[in-house]
C-alpha cells in the first residue's frame, strides 16, 4: 500500500544505497523467492548477524513478505550466549556478514538446526560446509497473507536469572512502535530520520517502520561517532534524529564547532538522558530531547514532550496503554510511592506475544494479566512517571541491556574462579558500568588481567567487566543468596581492579 502511495519517493539510505518506496517493495518481494528457492516457508526462522547495511533490509523485509520470522542478533554475541540464540530459536537459515564470521568459531554449529549459512561478502570468511554466498534475488513473488499478531521478529534481550529470552514481535507490535514514536516526535510526511542506532536492536527497526507509516525517508548510518553526527545530520538533511542515554553527554564533551547548528534537526528522541544535560544540549545544539519509556516486549508506552527533559521524568501515560505502579503482590501503590512498573495494550498485539519456547519465562512476565516490566518507579500527582531503579538482576551500559548471569557462566567457567557476582556501578557517563566480584578456588590466584582475557572469546565486547575485585567472600542473605545490591552500594573501592586504568580497552 505504502509502495503504491510514496512510488518513487526515497525510502531508506544505508550505506550509500538508496532505495524508494516502491524499490523496497520489489527488493522484498525477490529476496522472498530467494528464501522460498532454498525452502524457507512461512513462521521458519532466519538468523541476521549483519551491521547496518542494505542487506540486513534486504533480508529482513524478505521474511516479512514470505511470512518467516527474522531473527536479528546482536553482532557482538558470541560463545554460549550465540549458541544459545540459534539454539533457542531453530532459526534454519543464518545470513552473517562476513567480518563478523568469527564469531561462528565460538560456537558448535553441528548441534543447531541450521541448514544453509548465507555469506554478505567473502563466503570462504565462514569455513563450513553449510556456507555460501548470499543468493542473488529471485523473481518477485506474492506477499504471503498476514494479521496483526502474526511473527515478524524474534529480538533477543538479556536474561536476569538466566539465559537471553526471544522476545516475539508480532507484525502489530512492530507497527504501533513506529506509529506512537511518529506520533510522539510530531513528524509529518516527507521527514529525514536519522540513526545510527544498530538494526538488529528495536530502536533502530522502528525509525524504519516510522518512516514507512509517515512517507518519509530513514537513513541508518553505520555507527554512532561523536565526531561524525553533526557532519552526517548536515550532509543528508535530517530533520529527527535518536539517542540514547550516553550519547548525549559525549556529545556536550566535545569542542564547540560551527556544524553545532548548522543542521536540519528539530528533535530528538533521547530516552535515559539525565535531567541535568538537557537544557545544555538544547541550548547547545538547537534541538530539543524526547523522553519516554518503552522495553522491546512492549511499546512505546510513556513519553514527554520536547523541553519536559528537564523535570527528570519519563513522561505521562500514553493514549492506547494502561499502567500501574504495584508492590510485590500486584496491589497499586500510592502516588509518590516507588514500586514495580506494570504494563497492557488496548490494541490487539501492540505488545509482545510472549518469550520464544520459553512459555514459562512468558507467564511469569505477563502474570494477572499486566506485563511486568522489572522497573521501579515513581508516579507522581500530576501523572508523570519517574524512573528509579532496576527490579531485575540486569546491566544496561552504552545502550545494551546485559544479564549478569550470562557474565558469571564465563567467570565462572575459569579454573581459579570459585564464585562470582556481576553487578552494576554508576559509571560517569549517565550509565552501568559492568562490575564483578571474584572468590578464589582455595589455594588459586586470580589475575584480573587474564581473567579479561579469557572473556574476550566468549562474551560480547559491552559485557566484559571493566572492574574485577577479588575477595574473600560475597555477602549473602539467610538463604544463601547474594546480596547484589549491597556490592553495588559499596561501588569501587581501592583494592578493585579498573581494565581501563590498566590501558585495557575493548571494542
Amino acid at each position: 500500500m505504502q509502495a503504491e502511495r510514496y512510488g518513487d519517493r526515497e525510502l531508506v539510505v544505508v550505506d550509500g544505497v538508496r532505495w524508494s518506496f516502491a524499490e523496497a517493495a520489489g527488493i522484498a518481494a525477490r529476496r522472498a523467492s530467494a528464501l522460498a528457492a532454498a525452502g524457507i516457508q512461512r513462521g521458519d526462522r532466519v538468523a541476521i548477524i549483519c551491521s547496518n547495511r542494505p542487506e540486513f533490509l534486504d533480508v529482513f523485509f524478505g521474511c516479512a513478505w514470505l511470512g518467516a520470522v527474522a531473527v536479528p542478533i546482536n553482532v557482538a554475541s558470541r560463545g554460549a550466549q550465540l549458541q544459545h540464540i540459534l539454539a533457542n530459536s531453530g532459526s534454519r537459515l543464518l545470513v552473517i556478514e562476513d567480518a563478523l564470521a568469527e564469531s561462528l568459531g565460538t560456537i558448535e554449529i553441528g548441534t543447531l538446526a541450521l541448514e544453509a549459512i548465507w555469506v554478505i561478502g567473502d563466503p570462504a570468511a565462514v569455513a563450513h560446509p553449510l556456507a555460501g554466498l548470499l543468493p542473488e534475488p529471485g523473481e518477485p513473488v506474492p506477499p504471503a497473507s498476514q494479521i496483526a499478531g502474526d511473527l515478524a521478529a524474534i529480538i533477543y534481550t538479556s536474561g536476569t536469572t538466566g539465559p537471553s529470552k526471544g522476545v516475539c514481535c508480532p507484525h502489530g507490535q512492530l507497527y504501533w512502535w513506529g506509529a506512537n514514536t511518529a506520533d510522539i516526535l510530531g513528524l509529518s510526511e516527507g521527514e529525514r530520520l536519522y540513526t545510527c542506532l544498530p538494526l538488529f536492536h528495536v530502536n533502530a527497526l522502528n525509525t524504519v517502520y516510522q518512516a514507512l507509516i509517515t512517507g518519509s525517508t530513514a537513513i541508518v548510518g553505520r555507527r554512532f561517532s561523536a565526531s561524525g553526527l553533526w557532519p552526517a545530520l548536515v550532509e543528508h538533511g535530517a530533520t529527527a534524529t535518536y539517542l540514547l542515554g550516553a550519547m548525549v553527554p559525549i556529545l556536550l564533551s566535545r569542542p564547540a564547532s560551527d556544524l553545532d547548528r548548522a543542521h536540519s534537526v528539530r528533535v530528538a528522541l533521547g530516552p535515559g538522558v539525565p535531567a541535568r544535560f538537557h537544557e545544555p544540549f538544547e541550548q547547545r545544539f538547537g534541538f530539543s530531547l524526547v523522553e519516554g519509556y518503552g522495553s522491546t516486549e512492549t511499546n512505546f508506552v510513556i513519553a514527554g514532550k520536547p523541553g519536559e527533559g528537564i523535570s527528570g521524568t519519563m513522561g505521562r501515560l500514553r493514549p492506547g496503554f494502561d499502567a500501574r505502579v504495584v508492590d510485590a503482590e500486584d496491589e497499586p501503590v500510592p502516588p509518590g510511592e516507588a514500586g514495580e512498573l506494570v504494563l497492557r495494550a488496548d490494541e490487539p498485539f501492540a505488545f509482545s506475544s510472549g518469550y520464544f519456547g520459553m512459555p514459562d519465562k512468558a507467564v511469569e512476565a505477563w502474570r494477572n494479566l499486566w506485563f511486568h516490566t522489572g522497573d521501579r518507579v515513581v508516579q507522581d500527582e500530576d501523572g508523570r512517571f519517574r524512573f528509579i531503579d532496576r527490579m531485575k538482576d540486569a546491566i544496561r551500559r552504552r545502550g545494551e541491556n546485559i544479564s549478569s548471569y550470562e557474565v558469571e557462566q564465563v567467570l565462572l567457567a575459569f579454573p581459579a574462579v570459585a564464585s562470582a557476582a556481576v553487578f552494576p556501578v554508576r559509571s560517569e557517563m549517565a550509565e552501568d558500568e559492568v562490575a564483578a566480584a571474584i572468590v578464589a578456588e582455595e589455594g588459586a590466584r586470580v589475575d584480573p588481567a587474564e581473567l579479561i582475557a579469557f572473556c574476550r572469546p566468549r562474551l560480547s565486547y559491552f559485557a566484559i567487566p571493566r572492574f574485577i575485585e577479588i575477595v574473600d567472600s560475597l555477602p549473602v542473605t539467610e538463604n544463601g543468596k547474594v546480596k547484589k545490591y549491597a556490592l553495588t552500594e559499596r561501588g569501587v573501592t581501592d583494592a578493585t581492579f579498573d581494565r581501563e586504568a590498566h590501558g585495557i580497552l575493548i571494542r
